[in-house]
């Protein structure tokens, strides 16, 4: 995804437990979703593009998503 297409990213949904924060991104531009996770634990942060029909699922579960 190129950067034009990040800095116009749209959240869907968002979600923050026990210092693991989740986001549900849609990109209008590319027309694509990502899950992004941060965890302020650790410092560990990263992002992936999921399929429309998991985004949900992916949101709720992205460890199972990233893999």
């Amino acid at each position: 995804m190129n950067a034009a297409a990040e800095m116009h990213a749209r959240e869907l949904a968002a979600r923050e437990q026990d210092g693991l924060a989740v986001a549900l991104l849609w990109h209008p531009r590319a027309d694509a979703l990502t899950v992004s996770v941060a965890d302020s634990r650790t410092g560990d942060r990263f992002r992936f593009e999921v399929d429309r029909s998991r985004a949900l699922d992916a949101f709720y579960h992205p460890f199972a998503y990233a893999a």
